[in-house]
């Protein structure tokens, strides 16, 4: 089990950036530059999308799996195929509901991407935002889900895996919410009349994540380690919806297509050398309490 202190410091530190990276647009002269904020949002996308697929889901699978194998050798042979076939579409469900919650919200007009609003000013639309045809408080209550299912991630894995691991899937997270962030920000400021109201957008999406990371984490901590596998598992497909989604406009456009690709591949290589370097230091290891 983590350290208890862990989840404050890293609930701390997600609130800090995120603020940071949404009120600097708000409060700065800095303006919006599309071409970077497109290359982080790729590279952020590609480490979010590795920390998914390598390190949420395969940890939620083996945290799920733990408590079934411990009883296996009680069973008779045809029994036990028939509940690891169970158990398989209970793992698997887990992470399709993570990701099928994100759809539905997308679907509903309550995305998590700002993002595609920022693509359009490149084009023939002039500045018209793909979004208007929403109350701007949809979409900030859409990313404030988001920014919850980031901090079931956080406290889960605090909860039920070691101290790495919640690192490694803490860093994926703040990697990504920093751009996440900035663009709420952007998007905020074009949609709002007040720039308090765009203040309290970004405080709002800020403040969501640290607060699931602490009521999670504890209303995880003494439950079963089943249960904790679940809600890792479920995190692990909001990061493969969103991981997608924020890359996909850039994708489909042949202009940005193949830079999107390398960005995403930059960032999927950049996980893979800090998990490759985290497990040569024995920082991983893999016996859960």
């Amino acid at each position: 089990m983590a350290l208890e202190s862990a989840p404050i410091e890293l609930a701390a530190l997600t609130l800090i950036l995120a603020l940071i990276g949404g009120l600097t647009p708000i409060l700065s002269r800095i303006k919006e530059d599309r071409d970077i904020l497109r290359r982080i949002t790729g590279v952020a996308s590609g480490i979010l999308l590795a920390s998914a697929i390598l390190v949420v889901i395969p940890e939620g699978f083996e945290l799920a799996m733990e408590e079934h194998d411990e009883g296996v050798h009680e069973e008779e042979e045809t029994g036990h195929e028939e509940e690891e076939g169970l158990e398989g579409l209970i793992i698997g469900g887990a992470i399709l509901a993570g990701f099928m919650m994100m759809l539905m919200l997308e679907g509903s007009g309550i995305g998590h991407a700002v993002h595609e609003e920022h693509h359009n000013h490149e084009g023939d639309y002039g500045h018209e935002h793909i979004h208007h045809r929403n109350s701007p408080w949809i979409i900030v209550i859409g990313l404030s889900l988001h920014s919850a299912a980031d901090g079931l991630a956080i406290g889960s894995a605090a909860a039920g895996s070691s101290e790495a691991v919640t690192a490694i899937v803490a860093l994926a997270v703040l990697i990504h919410k920093v751009p996440a962030a900035f663009s709420l920000g952007v998007f905020s400021t074009h949609e709002r009349n007040e720039r308090n109201d765009s203040i309290r957008d970004v405080v709002l999406f800020s403040v969501v994540t640290p607060v699931m990371i602490m009521v999670s984490f504890y209303a995880l901590e003494g439950l079963d380690e089943h249960m904790i596998a679940l809600a890792m598992l479920f995190a692990g497909g909001t990061f493969l919806y969103v991981a997608t989604v924020d890359t996909l406009p850039d994708i489909h456009n042949p202009e940005t297509g193949r830079e999107a690709l390398v960005n995403v591949i930059i960032g999927i290589t950049l996980m893979i050398v800090i998990l490759y370097g985290a497990d040569a230091a024995g920082l991983i290891e893999h016996g859960h309490d």
